[in-house]
């Protein structure tokens, strides 16, 4: 490519970035952290506090800081919001009056204090700290005043959320911090679990876990029963652990989207699922969803122009050099070498265009898009002149690493879920190639798909069991695999020749302590690759 395309990009390429309305019908998405007293509640949306009635839902601010405000609790008597802070530069534990104030800040520790809840008697605030633990992998359980003073340790050992009992003589609590929100149905050593702590005799009883382990967290002690979210029948929902019969019950049974964060207070818990809050009643143990709307003035969603190199994401050029097409903060933008005008061929702010791959033919560009609320694969002509053919996808939801079969018929893609797929443009029928059953680190896999100068084979690699990258060749007609590779060493970046006879690519026979992403012998070691031919020709 000439220099003088990288000079055009650093010159004033000007887009709207508008979003859709931060609300709509049914209500604001993305409410997060809710609490509940009464009939009023609160919770954390785009780094701020709201509070609204649940007769209505009309949502009012509280807190207006250019810092995030998160993990609001209402304290019993109703009067009192504490919550968690990012003012001057520092998480800490705030208080502001639930009709709204100026917040009042409780902890000064450069660590981030994080509110977990109230003592019974309202009269100091619960929240955990890494500020005693040296090595910084748990967090403690403090109090402190609401009328200001030295913070003072739970006395346990270590904890990352907790609620009292009724008469204040227990606490349920988490031991430890989660991993599930990062790895979903985790079973592994870091697996949370919630024990029933008495002070007078510093003994625990755990509640108990199914066989291998499950996920339980946000303890909420009301009367007899501890209510918590678990993952224990495969999604998050709420159940109930009775002190008394020793017994477990499932209240909800979402299973679409998990229960991310609860909150219980007299007869009614407070929940968010699926980007919505509801409201479970202990009384009649039905769940009823809060059409919550919040009128907010948010700066990043505001109608504007933005401009600069720093916004383009990805690449691709035009099989005569002639232009390049980028992925321009969500848009897809072509752009002349020398001579022509910049082309936004999507102009749809309201939706994110990404991965553009231009057509061996030169005729169309390919790249998804989620306009239509999921992703789609999208084909445009260049010139931008006719409509989009759209392809639905039913893979995991998100798609990339696109490149086009030397006909330009067909593209092969991945998605999220390390699945390797092609569509027939043609037809629109999609088939699956391949899917990785290890876990690799990215928003991809690195299977590196790569076509037959015929358009009917594609070469790309998959992880053995001890992690060794092996290639496979995959037919078109019948869609199958065929190995290329040993699976010995570890084979990468596979490519055929112009005239479809060899394969060639990349191979290290000492990748063995190296290729272990999560293990530590890689610290100190180097691989070194080859470049290999095969032969695919019978």
């Amino acid at each position: 490519m000439k220099t003088n395309l990288s000079i055009r990009l650093l010159m004033p390429l000007i887009f709207c970035s508008g979003q859709l309305a931060a609300h709509a019908g049914g209500g604001t998405r993305f409410l997060t952290q809710p609490t509940i007293s009464g009939d009023r509640i609160v919770f954390a949306y785009a780094g701020d506090l709201w509070t609204a009635d649940t007769a209505d839902g009309n949502a009012r601010q509280l807190t207006s800081n250019p810092g995030n405000e998160s993990h609001p609790v209402f304290s019993p008597d109703g009067e009192t919001i504490a919550f968690s802070g990012e003012y001057d530069g520092n998480i800490d534990v705030f208080t502001v009056p639930a009709e709204g104030g100026a917040p009042r800040r409780l902890t000064w520790h450069p660590g981030p204090d994080i509110v977990r809840g109230f003592t019974r008697d309202g009269s100091k605030v619960l929240f955990c700290t890494p500020r005693s633990v040296f090595t910084r992998r748990y967090t403690q359980l403090y109090t402190v005043s609401i009328g200001g003073g030295f913070p003072e340790n739970a006395g346990l050992p270590n904890a990352h959320k907790g609620s009292y009992s009724p008469d204040g003589l227990h606490l349920a609590y988490v031991p430890i911090r989660e991993v599930h929100h990062q790895w979903k149905n985790y079973r592994g050593g870091s697996a949370s679990f919630i024990w029933l702590y008495t002070f007078a005799d510093r003994s625990v009883e755990k509640i108990p876990q199914p066989e291998g382990r499950c996920n339980d967290t946000d303890p909420m002690w009301l009367g007899d029963r501890v209510y918590f979210l678990s993952d224990r029948s495969g999604e998050f929902n709420l159940f109930s652990y009775d002190v008394i019969s020793k017994t477990i019950t499932r209240h909800t049974n979402h299973t679409d989207f998990p229960i991310l964060h609860a909150s219980g207070s007299g007869d009614k818990i407070i929940y968010e699922q699926a980007g919505v809050l509801h409201v479970f009643s202990l009384t009649d143990g039905q769940s009823v969803r809060l059409p919550v709307t919040v009128a907010a003035d948010l700066a990043e969603v505001r109608t504007r122009f933005v401009k600069g190199a720093k916004y383009i994401r990805e690449a691709d050029l035009s099989p005569t050099g002639v232009r390049a097409v980028f992925n321009f903060r969500g848009e897809i933008v072509t752009l002349p070498a020398e001579k022509g005008d910049p082309r936004n061929l999507t102009q749809s702010p309201a939706g994110h265009e990404r991965a553009p791959v231009w057509s061996p033919d030169g005729k169309s560009i390919a790249f998804f898009s989620d306009a239509a609320g999921e992703y789609e694969l999208h084909v445009m002509a260049q010139d931008g002149k006719s409509a989009a053919r759209k392809y639905k996808l039913s893979g995991s939801g998100f798609y990339g690493l696109p490149v086009w079969a030397p006909d330009s018929r067909k593209i092969a893609f991945e998605d999220n879920g390390r699945t390797l797929y092609w569509i027939n443009l043609d037809d629109g029928k999609i088939k699956t190639v391949a899917t990785e059953s290890l876990y690799i680190p990215g928003a991809f896999g690195e299977m590196g798909a790569c076509w037959a100068h015929d358009s009917k084979w594609i070469l790309y690699t998959l992880h053995t069991d001890a992690f060794f990258r092996r290639i496979f060749a995959y037919s078109t007609d019948t869609g199958k695999s065929e190995a290329v590779s040993d699976g010995m060493s570890d084979a990468s970046s596979p490519v055929f020749d112009p005239g479809g006879r060899y394969a060639y690519f990349f191979s290290s026979t000492d990748a063995g302590p190296l290729k272990h992403w999560f293990d530590q012998s890689n610290a100190d070691m180097r691989m070194t690759q080859s470049i290999y031919l095969a032969t695919l020709q019978q």
